[in-house]
C-alpha cells in the first residue's frame, strides 16, 4: 500500500501505538482511537512548530525535549510509562488558552468525539516529545539547518521534516490530511506568536 516508500515518522509512530490498550484504558473502541490519534499527532507537531517560530517558544521546547530524551516513542506499548499529568502540561503549553478550540476543530474535522481527542492529548504528547528528542539526537535535521548552527534551526528543520512526511503520507484523504489543514488554518493563526 505504501508502494515501497519509507514510512513517514508520523506513520511509524502511529503504527507503534498500542491502540487496543489505549482504547481499553479510555473505554473507547480501537477504530475511534486510531482515527483520533491520526488527527492528534500532526496537530501536536503543528502546535510545536508554531511555538518554535518564536525564540522563547523554541527555547522552551528544546528544554522540554531534553526532559523527554527516552525510548518511549520506540516502544510506547507500556502505557504505565506514559505520564499523562506531564502530558496535560505539555498539551496546555503547546496550545495555551486555545486548547479547547483546537480540540473542537480536530473533532469536527476528523469526525471523532472531541472528548476522545481531549483524553488522547495527554497520552500522546510525551510520546511525540520522545520522538522529536530522538530525531534531534540522531541528527535528523537537514545539513543546511545544522550548518546554520543554532539548536532552534535544527529543531525547526526536524519539525518541518516530520510534518512534511505526514502531509505526503496522507495523500489518501485521511484524517491526517484534515489535521494538516487545521494546523495551517487554526494553529497557525492562533499560535503564530508562540508561547512563553
Amino acid at each position: 500500500m505504501r508502494y515501497g516508500q519509507r514510512m513517514s515518522d508520523l506513520d511509524q509512530l502511529l503504527a507503534n501505538l498500542p491502540i487496543d490498550q489505549i482504547g481499553a484504558a479510555l473505554g473507547e473502541d480501537p477504530q475511534s482511537v486510531q482515527a483520533a490519534a491520526s488527527a492528534v499527532l500532526p496537530a501536536l507537531l503543528g502546535g510545536m512548530q508554531a511555538n518554535a517560530q518564536d525564540p522563547s517558544g523554541a527555547l522552551s521546547l528544546l528544554d522540554a525535549l531534553t526532559q523527554h530524551d527516552n525510548d518511549l516513542a520506540d516502544d510506547p506499548s507500556d502505557l504505565g510509562r506514559v505520564d499523562s499529568a506531564d502530558g496535560e502540561k505539555i498539551a496546555s503549553h503547546v496550545f495555551g488558552d486555545q486548547q479547547d478550540q483546537v480540540i473542537n476543530q480536530l473533532g469536527a474535522s476528523s469526525g471523532v468525539a472531541s472528548g476522545l481527542i481531549r483524553k488522547l492529548l495527554p497520552i500522546l504528547a510525551p510520546i511525540v516529545l520522545s520522538m522529536l528528542a530522538k530525531k534531534m539526537r540522531s541528527g535528523g535535521a537537514s545539513s543546511s539547518a545544522t550548518a546554520g548552527g543554532g539548536q532552534g534551526d535544527i529543531l525547526s528543520s526536524v519539525l518541518e521534516q516530520v510534518l512534511s512526511g505526514a502531509a505526503q503520507g496522507a495523500g489518501g484523504g485521511s484524517s491526517q490530511a484534515n489535521a494538516g489543514s487545521i494546523i495551517s488554518d487554526v494553529l497557525g493563526g492562533l499560535l503564530g506568536g508562540g508561547r512563553r
